[in-house]
């Protein structure tokens, strides 16, 4: 049951109260929670839950329906977060754990390590002693497999996690992991379970092959138990009548588990598709269900590989992922756990230390227009650059209709075209995750009162090298791109020191050069798109330093033409007097009205030395009246009428 202690309960009060509990043979925890504490008590029934709620200091009393109680949400509300070494498990974080299926050798484990953290992995697994079906296949080095294993952690800051098979290797293997993992096949070995939870350490505990979501929570419930306080789901596939993959992922036990237990839960896609090209794909549908972290296979050689070779990661797949998962991560509300560096990790002693990740507001995710311009023609859009361009791009992801597109030399001119009526819409860059504001089109707005904004799209700029379909990444001695591009991917030039950086114009208009020179020891930094256009090759893609590139797009028309209903933001400018708290009057108005306020930009004005225009991005309220009245309160704190840009919708 969960005993609820009033707020201002005695010391005196709760000692006697976890006693009573005791003598009635209940395991009591103390759970301090946000919001209230807790005595969980758990045990075989022997007093009436009534007599309990009449004690001092109790609240009251909630009698615990499930079957596993220690693992059951009705004990815990919040969710159990899980330290292992230096990182956390479960709450806001993704966790990502790799390694090879089994350590075949010290140079193996070690060069392992270093590629899955170079990746951005922050544990190492692998596996010394292996339980494997056949009794001729390999089996694991035992204790020489557990010292390698414990030298690579120790060389690169990453704590351990291996599967211990035997109540017997308990003992010995306790000195040398940090993350003891129960392997499916060992699910049920409740004397196994019962031993490694009473060594305290946290733990892994993996879904049997014919497993029930209530059996695996029981299971979890004897390691509770038993001792340990740290457990740690981990859904890897179920038997069924299917056989294309070596298992059938359950992806549903995760919003299960998040319902049913306050348990962190891991995927295991390895062993789930037992299928490499399988495994990145699910990986992210499991982050995207909520998993807290993934366990992956990466060997440096998996065709060399002594165990699950099939199913293993090359480094390169691995790296991919861990890009493609930190772009997904904010748009699950979450962040990518990340290792101190090496240094770091060895002056805090292992010490934990908070990921840091790109405001959650950049996604990976556009809003679709739903309809196209009046009369049924097909819509023009006017974008900035080359064919193949990044504006391009994300006018095709953000139009879900046929449409036809029209570059411009500059963002004027797409703004000229807008409004002479050569187009019906115009799409223009706003601002740059890594490189911040495009202040030009902010000034061109001024410039323009008839166009508005009537949409805006978020795009990942993934970064490709491009060159003539014989070149090879080899081969290539001179780089052209726009500025920004070359910037963007200095890690990647820096590791190929012999290719020259030529700034271009444009990204887009780099690949059309670089395809009209006809030379192959040139290539282009561009959108892989644009290799299409050109009847290039993609030499290597995602070579962007940083993935969390985003850039924010806004699409244009005559005001006229605004299209969209329910709009959920809006866009205004305005200017202050030049008098102590003027902007903040302003500001006041918004936040007294609960208007959430997702930027504010100021530029000069012109012919005005000194003073200033503020840009404000809103997100807007159901009742538009709010925000209507916003405006005109700030119109009367301004020097001038507030313009409204645009009112749209977006992805907030």
């Amino acid at each position: 049951m969960v005993v609820v202690l009033e707020k201002h309960i005695t010391p005196e009060q709760k000692r006697d109260l976890r006693a009573y509990l005791e003598s009635k043979g209940y395991q009591v925890r103390e759970i301090v929670g946000q919001e209230e504490t807790i005595f969980g008590a758990v045990g075989i029934p022997r007093v009436d839950p009534r007599e309990v709620e009449l004690l001092p200091g109790v609240q009251r009393v909630i009698p615990i329906s499930k079957p596993y109680k220690l693992a059951s949400r009705e004990l815990k509300k919040e969710d159990t977060i899980v330290p292992v070494g230096p990182i956390k498990v479960g709450g806001k974080r993704i966790v990502v754990i790799a390694g090879p299926c089994a350590v075949e050798s010290r140079e193996q484990i070690l060069e392992t390590a270093r590629i899955v953290r170079a990746s951005g992995a922050v544990a190492l697994r692998g596996g010394a002693f292996k339980p494997r079906t056949s009794p001729y296949s390999f089996q694991g080095l035992g204790e020489e497999g557990l010292k390698y294993l414990k030298e690579a952690g120790e060389t690169f800051g990453m704590p351990i996690v291996t599967e211990v098979v035997a109540t017997e290797n308990v003992e010995l293997m306790q000195e040398y992991v940090d993350l003891f993992q129960i392997g499916a096949r060992n699910m049920q070995n409740f004397e196994l379970l019962k031993r490694v939870g009473r060594t305290g350490k946290p733990v892994v505990l993996k879904r049997g092959l014919s497993a029930t979501i209530e059996e695996w929570l029981m299971a979890a419930e004897y390691l509770l138990a038993h001792g340990t306080d740290n457990v740690i789901l981990c859904e890897r596939g179920i038997r069924t009548f299917e056989t294309y993959t070596r298992n059938t992922l359950d992806i549903s036990a995760i919003p299960v588990i998040k319902k049913l237990s306050h348990l962190p839960i891991l995927v295991d896609p390895s062993h789930a598709t037992g299928i490499r090209e399988k495994v990145p794909p699910v990986a992210l549908a499991a982050i995207a269900a909520g998993a807290d972290g993934l366990l992956i296979e990466v060997h440096p050689d998996p065709s060399k590989a002594l165990s699950d070779g099939a199913q293993t990661l090359y480094p390169e797949q691995f790296e991919k992922l861990m890009r493609d998962i930190e772009v997904l991560a904010p748009v699950v509300g979450k962040e990518v756990a990340k290792l101190p560096s090496l240094e770091q990790g060895r002056q805090r002693g292992r010490e934990a230390e908070k990921s840091s990740i790109l405001n959650s507001g950049f996604r990976l995710h556009s809003i679709a227009v739903d309809r196209p311009v009046p009369h049924g023609q097909v819509p023009r859009i006017a974008f900035q650059g080359e064919r193949g361009a990044y504006s391009e791009m994300a006018t095709l992801s953000y139009f879900h209709f046929e449409v036809e597109t029209y570059p411009q030399r500059s963002f004027q001119a797409v703004f000229d075209a807008v409004l002479e009526g050569k187009v019906e819409y115009g799409i223009v860059p706003l601002e740059n995750s890594l490189a911040g504001s495009i202040h030009e089109n902010y000034d061109l707005f001024l410039r323009y009162p008839d166009i508005k904004i009537v949409g805006e799209t978020q795009l990942r700029i993934i970064h490709s090298l491009i060159g003539l379909p014989d070149a090879t990444v080899e081969g290539i001695r001179k780089v052209f791109s726009h500025p920004q591009g070359l910037a963007q991917c200095a890690r990647f030039l820096d590791e190929h020191p012999y290719m020259e950086k030529v700034p271009f114009y444009d990204t887009a208009g780099s690949v059309a050069y670089v395809a009209k020179e006809g030379k192959k020891e040139y290539a282009a930094i561009a959108h892989e798109g644009a290799a299409r256009i050109y009847g290039m090759k993609v030499l290597k893609s995602g070579i962007e330093t940083n993935p969390l590139n985003y850039t924010r797009f806004a699409i244009l028309a005559r005001a006229e033409l605004e299209v969209g209903e329910h709009p959920n933001k809006a866009s205004i400018v305005f200017s202050t007097p030049d008098k102590p708290g003027s902007l903040f009057k302003c500001m006041k108005v918004l936040a007294d009205r609960n208007l959430n306020m997702k930027k504010l930009e100021s530029r000069p004005i012109a012919g005005k030395p000194w003073q200033y225009m503020f840009y404000v991005d809103l997100e807007l309220p159901e009742d538009l009246d709010i925000f209507k009245e916003a405006v005109a309160e700030i119109s009367t704190l301004s020097e001038e009428e507030v313009r409204i840009l645009g009112m749209y919708r977006a992805s907030i």
